[in-house]
C-alpha cells in the first residue's frame, strides 16, 4: 500500500489519542480517570524517527493508563471497544498492526476489513513501569534500581510524550527518573572515565607492533566511550548503538568534537589516530572542569609513563570524581558502573530481570523483589 507523507511519530500519536482514542475511551468507560502517553521502545519516542521507521513497530500507537482497579475491571472492555470502534486508518495510516513472519512482537501497519489489532496498550502505571524497568519509579528509585537499568530504558521512559495525566502518576514517575542524583552522577562519570583509562594507551601500542587494524578497533571503542561520556556530562541518557551518533550530534560537544572523532576513525596510521583522539581528550577534560563536580584536573595529554604514546591518563578524572562522593553506599561500589557500562549484550540489556541479575552478581547487593 502507498503510505501518506511522513508525520513524526509523536505528533501522529498525539493526534491519534485526541481525535480517535479518547472518544472511544469516553464511550467505553465514561468518566473513568486515565492517563495517555507514548513512551517505551521506538525511534519516535527519542525523536529520531524518519520515513524509514514506518516499516515496522511505528504508527498510530500509544499507552492508556488506568488505576489498578479500573485496569482490572475495564481493561478488557476498553481493548475490545478500541478494536471495534477505531477507524481503520488515521491520517492515512492503518491502525491495524499485523505480525511479521509470525513474530507476535513485531507489528507492521496493514489495512484490514475486520476488527483492528491496534497498538493502544492498556495497563496501570505500576504494572507498565515495572514491565519496562523492573521497578515502579512512582515508589521511589533505589541505588540498585538506578544502576541495574540501562540508559536506553531510562531514555525511553523520560522522553516521549504525555498527552494527558488524569491519574497524576506519569509526571512524578518521570520526574523521579529525570537524572541521576549528584553522587550517583559522579560515580557513573567516574566509571566512564575508568573505561577510557583502561584502553587509551592501546591505540599506540597496537600501532607500534604494526597492528593498524587492532589500533583502529581500539580507537573505535574509545570513540564510543567518549561519545557516551559527553552525553552523560550533558545530563543525557546515552541511547543504544543505533542512535548513539544521532544523539551525540545533537549536543554542543557533538558538533565540536565530531570532526576529530571522525578523523580518528578514518585515520590509516596510529600516529594520526592518536593525535585526533588527544585533541578530543583535552576538549572533554576541559568540559569536565567546567562542570565543577570536582577540583580542577589538568586537562592536557601526556606520555604514557615512559612509553611514547600520548594519553590523558583518564584515571585522574576517575579519582577526582570518586573523591567527591560522600554517600558511603556509592563509595563502596566497584568501579564498574551502571549495568550497560559492563554488559554489552542486547539480549540482556532489553530484559530488566536479566540486567537486575547482572547487577546483583556484580555487587551482591540487589534486594530481591
Amino acid at each position: 500500500m502507498t503510505m501518506p507523507a511522513f508525520i513524526p511519530g509523536l505528533e501522529l500519536s498525539r493526534r491519534f489519542y485526541h481525535e480517535a482514542v479518547r472518544p472511544v475511551l469516553d464511550h467505553a468507560v465514561p468518566g473513568v480517570v486515565h492517563s495517555a502517553a507514548r513512551l517505551g521502545g521506538g525511534s519516535e519516542v527519542l525523536g529520531f524517527d524518519t520515513a524509514r521507521s514506518m516499516d515496522h513497530e511505528w504508527g498510530p500507537r500509544l499507552q492508556i493508563f488506568l488505576s489498578p482497579q479500573d485496569a482490572t475491571r475495564h481493561g478488557a472492555r476498553v481493548r475490545e471497544q478500541l478494536s471495534d470502534r477505531l477507524p481503520k486508518t488515521f491520517c492515512g495510516y492503518p491502525t491495524h498492526f499485523a505480525s511479521v513472519g509470525g513474530e507476535a512482537g513485531i507489528g507492521v501497519m496493514q489495512v484490514t476489513d475486520g476488527p483492528v489489532r491496534h497498538r493502544v496498550d492498556v495497563s496501570d502505571p505500576a504494572t507498565w513501569f515495572t514491565g519496562q524497568l523492573g521497578f515502579d519509579p512512582s515508589e521511589g528509585v533505589t541505588l540498585a534500581d538506578w544502576l541495574a537499568t540501562p540508559t536506553q530504558l531510562l531514555a525511553e521512559v523520560t522522553t516521549g510524550a504525555v498527552f494527558h495525566d488524569g491519574l497524576g502518576r506519569l509526571g512524578p514517575a518521570r520526574s523521579n527518573l529525570g537524572w541521576y542524583p549528584p553522587d550517583l552522577w559522579r560515580y557513573v562519570l567516574a566509571c566512564q572515565w575508568q573505561r577510557i583509562s583502561q584502553e587509551e594507551a592501546f591505540v599506540g601500542r597496537c600501532g607500534e607492533v604494526g597492528d593498524e587494524l587492532g589500533s583502529a578497533v581500539v580507537a573505535a571503542r574509545l570513540v564510543r566511550e567518549l561519545m557516551r561520556l559527553c552525553l552523560l556530562m550533558e545530563r543525557r541518557y546515552p541511547p543504544y548503538s543505533k542512535w548513539l551518533g544521532t544523539a551525540f550530534a545533537r549536543i554542543p560537544q557533538g558538533r565540536r568534537l565530531g570532526p576529530d572523532l571522525g578523523a580518528a576513525l578514518a585515520a590509516t596510521d596510529w600516529h594520526t589516530r592518536e593525535q585526533h583522539l588527544a585533541r578530543a581528550y583535552e576538549a572533554i577534560a576541559a568540559l569536565h572542569n567546567q562542570l565543577a563536580l570536582t577540583d580542577p584536573v589538568d586537562p592536557t595529554t601526556r606520555p604514557y609513563h615512559d612509553r611514547p604514546f600520548q594519553v590523558l591518563h583518564a584515571e585522574r578524572f576517575t579519582a577526582a570524581l570518586t573523591a567527591r562522593i560522600t554517600d558511603p553506599a556509592i563509595r563502596s561500589l566497584p568501579l564498574t558502573g551502571a549495568v550497560d557500562q559492563f554488559v554489552d549484550s542486547t539480549d540482556v540489556l532489553g530484559r530488566p530481570e536479566l540486567t537486575r541479575a547482572a547487577f546483583q552478581a556484580m555487587t551482591h547487593r540487589l534486594p530481591q523483589p
